[in-house]
């Protein structure tokens, strides 16, 4: 045979090769996405239901950021009639991560906007607390994840078996997409994007309950400063509010957290609206967890929070004149 046709056959040996491989990984993908989603009903899907109210507003509305301390605590119907502006809570886990939450707000914002946000701590890393969580509610939802930027990426490639074998159990035993048990599900949130169940009682554990110092890290105020032009440039504001704090003996002093409120507004470019010690709230004010209120909490947590910003609305007059 003469080398011509050796390096013919070779080629189309390689070549047949490649396309097999391609197929193969193809007909993988395609297995792959035919089984997705397995998440639908749980918790984290009801970004999917946030995001098409923030989406579907496009006059000036309110905008609530931050995690599950946002759902579980304010009651966004009243924020909407006191200030005669559509409110969207996009609140959820906080192991989706503080700037995954700030990407998500993003999403539709337009002149006259007044954008919240509500971390619990101001010193994260700019990830995914719990990549795996991070797939749970991306999955096949392509418009989230124009929230996904380069390091939250790099986390689920690394975190994808996880989820794969996860994805694979639940499509196999056909478990997948059913709706939850208990508050934590999608069908628990109503249309603003709150918590809807009705939470009378706390079941909180006050003794194994530990309250944390939050702290600002510099690159967070540096994100956060960057949203804040963002949001700017588009003729929104964006504020920084209180989140409510366990008050138990074991909680840190006050002066402690007045030093945090300092050096946060000290940081930030966006107002600080809120007085943290305002936000000492009781045991029975807490649901189940830190954080997370009862009926009755989120009434108060409410209406603190409505004063915060008339009281910064009058600041805004007083500097205009």
């Amino acid at each position: 045979m003469r080398k011509h046709s050796l390096y013919t056959s070779s080629f189309k040996e390689t070549m047949n090769f490649i396309l097999m491989l391609f197929l193969v990984a193809a007909t993988f993908m395609l297995w792959i996405l035919h089984m997705m989603p397995q998440y639908s009903n749980e918790y984290t899907a009801s970004i999917l239901d946030k995001v098409e109210r923030l989406e579907s507003v496009n006059e000036p509305k309110i905008i609530l950021v931050g995690n599950s301390n946002v759902p579980f605590g304010i009651d966004s119907e009243t924020l909407e009639e006191t200030f005669n502006m559509p409110v969207v809570d996009m609140g959820l886990h906080g192991s989706l991560g503080n700037a995954f939450h700030e990407n998500l707000a993003k999403f539709n914002v337009n002149k006259g906007d007044i954008v919240i946000v509500a971390h619990t701590t101001y010193y994260d890393t700019g990830v995914f607390g719990d990549p795996v969580l991070g797939w749970i509610t991306l999955e096949d939802h392509w418009h989230l994840w124009n929230a996904v930027d380069y390091k939250m990426m790099k986390q689920l490639i690394d975190n994808f078996p996880i989820y794969l074998k996860k994805v694979i159990n639940l499509w196999s035993n056909e478990k997948g997409n059913l709706i939850p048990t208990g508050i934590y599900a999608r069908t628990s949130f109503n249309e603003y994007g709150d918590i809807g169940v009705s939470r009378t009682e706390s079941k909180l554990d006050v003794e194994k309950a530990t309250v944390q110092m939050p702290s600002v890290g510099d690159d967070v105020a540096e994100r956060l400063n960057q949203l804040n032009e963002y949001f700017t440039d588009r003729g929104a504001v964006m504020l920084i509010a209180a989140y409510p704090i366990l008050n138990t003996s074991s909680t840190p002093d006050r002066q402690e957290f007045l030093e945090f409120q300092e050096k946060l507004e000290n940081a930030m470019d966006a107002s600080v609206i809120s007085e943290y010690t305002d936000y000492f709230f009781e045991p029975q004010y807490f649901y189940d967890v830190n954080y997370h209120l009862t009926d009755e909490g989120t009434v108060l947590r409410t209406n603190l929070l409505i004063e915060d910003i008339k009281r910064w609305d009058k600041q805004q007059i007083w500097v205009m004149y």
